[in-house]
């Protein structure tokens, strides 16, 4: 098994990941031996995990969710999955 997972950083930004234990991934994080990006921002919390039954299917969706706005991993990390549907990068407003 593996995950994906959200993190919320200290500084308000978010960072996606993928593990196979995620338990002491996000240690890894909070103690600074994780991924660049959160050494200087810590501490880090956990907002989002779903797990996936190999780690390349965790990556995958690690990759699609980085692609997504702020707004759109938002709603990920509320699990309104409805809302998700309309977040789309090419949304065409209404004339």
């Amino acid at each position: 098994m593996a995950w994906v997972y959200i993190l919320r950083c200290a500084d308000g930004s978010y960072y996606v990941g993928s593990t196979r234990n995620l338990a002491a991934r996000v240690d890894q994080h909070n103690a600074g031996s994780g991924a660049t990006y959160t050494r200087t921002r810590r501490p880090v919390e956990l907002v989002f995990f779903e797990e996936t039954d190999s780690i390349a299917e965790a990556y995958a969706w690690e990759k699609r969710i980085q692609g997504w706005s702020r707004v759109k991993r938002e709603a990920l990390i509320r699990r309104d999955f409805e809302g998700l549907k309309g977040l789309g990068k090419h949304r065409v407003e209404p004339g």
